[in-house]
């Protein structure tokens, strides 16, 4: 089932509906705007999220502009159906020939762009995954920018290769030194928003980048996939995400296969959301964890 249609005011009218009645819904909450003039009803925007409301909002706006025009930055990142976190979706991306503004709910970027600089998503023009990392990474923080670009090299993992010259085409831009630091760091294996967060977070404490999704046979020959892997350091680190051990029978699970982990000789860490924000306590956990590895 896909997003819900907006309903603009001009349809509204032509469907027979007041500038009455249209302001009597608005009032009793029947219809919600989610720009000027352009409305949600109540059940369909309480269903969806700010992301999915920003989604929403960005099609009927590149369903509507004018040739020249094509949804970009973060607003093209989430039509790729990449998530976001910790980014404004106040207003919707767009980019054009020449002439930057901001107006309402849309930001337009004044953007040059080729051929292959272009996609076309369930019928609306957007900026190619590619040259979407490539200004999401110029224009937004680090971290921010690690998350959407490895969501979008797990959606295209072929837009890693262009991602080099994607960024030289944008060069004297502003943000593009920071845009060429980034698409190396950019790993298509880091499997969720907490886990890319993570990433960015052990490169921050100055720890030696782990391995991604390395994959261990233990001892009864069953096979684990690790979150991070410290190989030289026999360490394992393991992001545990809301929600991950909902289920009681999940939790059992997982203490087994950390029982396995360790019955082979690796130590195991284990961090969540709350210490992403301060993870020197997670840093002090993996020193431990080196030592007792040295120690056997």
């Amino acid at each position: 089932m896909g997003d819900p249609r907006v309903l603009t005011r001009a349809q509204l009218l032509d469907s027979g509906i007041s500038a009455f009645e249209i302001a009597q819904k608005l009032r009793r909450g029947e219809l919600v705007p989610i720009a000027h003039g352009i409305h949600l009803r109540r059940g369909d925007y309480d269903a969806l999220d700010e992301v999915g409301r920003h989604r929403v909002l960005a099609c009927h706006i590149g369903s509507t502009m004018g040739t020249g025009h094509t949804i970009s930055h973060v607003s093209a990142a989430i039509l790729h159906g990449a998530p976001v976190w910790n980014v404004p979706l106040e207003r919707v991306h767009v980019s054009r020939g020449s002439g930057a503004r901001q107006m309402g709910r849309v930001h337009t970027h004044a953007a040059q762009w080729s051929d292959a600089d272009l996609a076309v998503v369930d019928g609306v023009p957007v900026t190619s995954v590619a040259r979407t990392i490539a200004d999401v990474a110029r224009t937004v923080g680090r971290t921010e920018a690690v998350v959407i670009g490895d969501a979008l090299l797990r959606i295209d993992t072929a837009a890693a290769s262009a991602l080099p010259s994607i960024v030289e085409t944008v060069a004297g831009s502003k943000g593009v030194a920071r845009a060429r630091a980034l698409i190396g760091f950019l790993d298509a294996r880091s499997e969720s928003v907490g886990e890319s967060v993570s990433r960015v977070r052990i490169a921050e404490a100055g720890l030696t980048r782990p391995e991604l999704q390395h994959e261990v046979v233990v001892r009864d020959g069953r096979r684990y996939r690790l979150d991070f892997f410290w190989e030289g350091d026999g360490v394992v680190g393991e992001f545990d995400g809301l929600g991950k051990y909902a289920d009681r029978r999940d939790l059992v699970a997982e203490k087994r296969r950390e029982d396995a982990l360790r019955d082979i000789g690796l130590e195991v860490i284990r961090w969540n959301w709350a210490e992403l924000d301060h993870f020197d306590v997670v840093v002090q956990r993996f020193e431990r964890a080196r030592s007792r590895r040295r120690t056997k």
